[in-house]
């Protein structure tokens, strides 16, 4: 007997919602990987929303039987921007959907008060695929996940920098991340110096990247960031840089009289 764990079966419908694209992207993979690879061609339907997108047509699509015994999959990105009658068509069938068919919504924000949205989560618990942006505290971390799977180990000062450079979006990361590993395939390990060789800066310098420089003591890369950033309004950087200043001149006032534990809760 097979001791393969059997896949759950597909529900009626799917949202998959959230600013993460990279999560988003992967998890329409996942359940198009549900179709027979054979059969795709016939079983899949992917759609944009558009002013060309009519219900009569959306609904024909969702309402076709499968060929063979899998699924039939429809597909809507930037399912946030339908039509509000497209989206009317689809709340009222799923009141009473195609069993043979799933429909898979894809959006950057839908607001759960809608009309879609609550129709989608009555499906079942699993219907809200959460995609939600990664904080940027936890983007490091991301980053050398990726590096794992392009078989390259990423320290923390590179995933840093690589951030720095490209911005807080997961697929552009993951596309630089790939690049990077093709580079340093020989040594396997991506360093802040590979960053800095083989990728160009591409995102905006956010401030909290110069006052991270500022408190490394780093005059010649904090010039050198402050000279990138675009028209920083000068007013709030100074008040930026004060308050980083302050924070500093506590946790050193801390330490010194051994409350360093304090530190946290500052």
């Amino acid at each position: 007997m097979s001791t393969q764990k059997k896949a759950a079966p597909l529900l009626a419908a799917y949202l998959i919602v959230g600013e993460n694209e990279l999560m988003r992207k992967e998890a329409v993979v996942r359940l198009k990987g549900r179709l027979e690879p054979s059969l795709a061609v016939f079983n899949l339907d992917e759609l944009e929303a558009s002013s060309e997108l009519v219900p009569e047509n959306l609904l024909a699509s969702l309402n076709t039987i499968p060929l063979g015994d899998g699924p039939r999959i429809v597909i809507i990105y930037s399912a946030d921007h339908l039509s509000k009658v497209v989206s009317e068509a689809l709340v009222s069938y799923l009141s009473d959907p195609n069993p043979g068919c799933t429909l898979c919504l894809v959006a950057e924000k839908l607001a759960r008060n809608t009309r879609l949205y609550k129709a989608v989560a009555k499906v079942g618990p699993r219907a809200i695929v959460d995609c939600k942006a990664k904080k940027r505290w936890e983007l490091p971390a991301t980053v050398a996940k990726m590096g794992k799977v392009h078989d390259v180990v990423i320290d923390q000062d590179a995933a840093q920098e690589l951030i720095a450079r490209v911005g807080e979006s997961t697929t552009m990361l993951d596309a630089q991340v790939k690049t990077l590993a093709a580079i340093c395939c020989a040594t396997k390990q991506v360093t802040k110096a590979d960053v800095e060789q083989h990728i160009a800066r591409t995102a905006e310098v956010k401030p909290w990247y110069l006052l991270d420089e500022l408190c490394a003591r780093d005059a010649r890369r904090a010039l050198s960031l402050y000279r990138l950033m675009s028209a920083p309004s000068q007013i709030a950087l100074t008040a930026l840089v004060v308050t980083r200043l302050r924070e500093l001149i506590c946790a050193r006032s801390l330490a010194a009289r051994g409350s360093a534990s304090e530190l946290a809760e500052t």
